[in-house]
């Protein structure tokens, strides 16, 4: 075949290459093979085929170079024609031998360069033809002055053909090697470690969520914690995605120390040091458009649809504080188990919709729980792309949460916002409470060295169980991203985020609105270290902690260094 792929490594991606392993010093050149030779070769060319269709190996080829196609007549080759100079040798080997292929359009393209190595792949590829119909006991269809042809060639390429077989060789050692000692051929292990030294000052004293002044709590102290991941990513179709990740870490909860949840960090993770399993969902193709999720285990909202905050989502390299991550009314909630799925209905235009539930208590079969009994967040998204540098995002939610597991603005807001109908003043027993709730979000990269992005949502939350079902609250919250790309650096990010988190605005129970308006506002520059190593230092306050202005500003430092692998 005289036809060759191209691609970064070509002795691993052309079949033919691999098949020009045969006796060069055999003096008839169309003798047959010695079984052990061919079979070395056939040894070869299967393993070649595994590692081109193994999901997880990547082999990158020009795109008009996949298809290699068979022609069994010349007059197929669009390109080449009757008065051609070669129409007539090209025709002697497509008719009478076969070993001719042409591209994917009809097209032979004879006219582009050929090195020595390809047209000894293509002469083996004929040599191989010419052995079949001798094989067949058809050697009188093989004409003398082609086999003295052809032996004269295999003499001339004899130092190609040589060095051809001496990489497969070695190959074949390296893939035996490889197959021993694998892992899997469809589960590829990446991970992700993070090293954290924090600190906070100010902070809210113990008293409660109401205008009586607080006390300032003393300085925590300085700690370093790490939070460790590991992802092992199958494929069984080079589309799909089985994801099982492994967590365990000691990271504290600042909010804890700080009394407020809004000085909570990101990627705040405390397992006890055990590793436990955390992530367990199935994403898989339905069709060119469409993407499928299923899972059991810390699917989210944010896994399905799109933040529109590209520099910030990831709790590994994104923001600091946990309200700077995404707007945490629309994609946090009661979720990680249940389905969605992604849609994109037009180049510019992409629908994604989701219904999850509690995973710690979807699998329970009694009481307020199960997939469709207990606590869930179902989500609806539609995103708008006028340009790839633009996006406009429109969200609505519907969500419940049982009395016993309140949170509603997910540890990112006041005493109120979390748990909106509650016993006494503080964060006392919640009741049973439904949601709608509607949001926005755009994300604009105005030049390659700055990007704007925000979000704006709006929350009507009703209490459904306990004295005062019927009872109504609003909560709101926006927020506002600026990104640096290439600060002072190729590979560096510098960023700013300010906002409100979850605020009560309005509430049938009076004692239950926030009395004023927090805010945060975070400093961060990404150092990238090498392409595995990035250390991130940054500080971010929160004014007026728990919608209090009577509660002194808290502030919260941290160095956060991550190792990817």
């Amino acid at each position: 075949m005289v036809y060759i792929k191209k691609s970064v490594t070509q002795p691993l991606v052309a079949t033919s290459v691999l098949l020009a392993i045969f006796n060069i010093g055999n003096a008839n050149a169309v003798e047959l093979k010695s079984s052990s030779t061919s079979q070395n070769a056939s040894n070869a060319a299967n393993i070649l085929q595994k590692i081109e269709k193994d999901t997880l190996v990547e082999t990158p080829t020009l795109e008009s170079d996949k298809n290699a196609q068979n022609v069994t007549s010349v007059s197929q080759l669009t390109d080449v024609k009757p008065t051609d100079w070669s129409f007539t040798a090209l025709q002697s080997l497509v008719e009478r031998y076969g070993c001719i292929a042409g591209y994917p359009d009809r097209t032979y393209r004879g006219k582009k360069a050929l090195s020595r190595y390809e047209f000894a792949a293509g002469l083996n590829a004929c040599l191989d033809k010419i052995n079949e119909i001798i094989s067949a006991g058809l050697a009188d269809k093989v004409s003398k002055d082609d086999l003295a042809a052809i032996k004269k060639l295999q003499e001339e390429f004899a130092a190609e053909l040589a060095t051809l077989r001496g990489r497969v060789d070695a190959l074949d050692a390296k893939v035996t090697k490889l197959e021993a000692q694998q892992f899997s051929t469809t589960t590829k292990l990446n991970a992700t470690v993070i090293f954290a030294l924090a600190d906070t000052f100010g902070g809210v004293g113990t008293g409660t969520n109401a205008q009586n002044p607080q006390k300032t709590t003393d300085a925590t102290n300085l700690n370093f914690s790490y939070r460790a991941r590991l992802n092992f990513d199958t494929s069984f179709t080079g589309k799909d995605l089985l994801r099982t990740r492994l967590q365990a870490g000691n990271n504290p909860n600042l909010g804890n120390a700080t009394n407020t949840q809004m000085a909570r960090l990101a990627f705040a993770q405390d397992t006890v040091n055990v590793f436990q399993i955390d992530k367990f969902y199935y994403r898989f193709p339905i069709g060119n458009s469409a993407t499928a999720y299923a899972g059991v285990s810390k699917l989210d909202p944010d896994d399905i649809a799109d933040t529109l905050n590209p520099y910030y989502e990831s709790s590994d390299k994104g923001a600091l504080s946990r309200f700077g991550r995404y707007d945490p009314l629309i994609f946090r909630g009661p979720s990680g188990a249940g389905i969605g799925f992604s849609y994109k209905v037009a180049p510019e235009f992409t629908v994604a919709a989701s219904y999850l539930a509690n995973s710690d208590t979807a699998a329970n079969a009694t009481g307020q729980a199960g997939l469709f009994g207990g606590g869930y967040i179902a989500n609806l998204q539609m995103v708008y792309a006028p340009t790839s540098n633009l996006k406009f995002g429109l969200a609505y939610a519907r969500s419940f949460e049982p009395g016993s597991n309140v949170n509603f603005a997910q540890n990112t807001g006041s005493n109120f916002g979390n748990k909106p109908f509650a016993t006494g003043t503080g964060n006392g027993t919640g009741f049973d409470t439904s949601a709608d709730r509607y949001g926005a979000q755009f994300n604009w990269l105005a030049s390659k060295s700055f990007n704007l992005g925000g979000w704006v949502s709006f929350a009507n939350a009703r209490q459904e169980s306990g004295a005062g079902v019927g009872n109504t609250a609003n909560l709101f919250n926006w927020g506002v991203t600026l990104a640096f790309p290439d600060l002072f650096a190729t590979g560096n990010t510098g960023g700013i985020i300010f906002g409100q988190p979850p605020k009560v605005t309005s509430n049938t129970n009076a004692a239950r609105i926030d009395p004023d308006t927090s805010y945060i506002l975070e400093l961060q520059y990404n150092f990238r270290v090498s392409k595995n190593i990035s250390i991130t230092p940054g500080i971010f306050a929160v004014f007026n902690p728990n919608q209090n202005a009577l509660n002194p500003t808290t502030w919260v430092a941290t160095v956060r260094t991550l190792f990817s692998f």
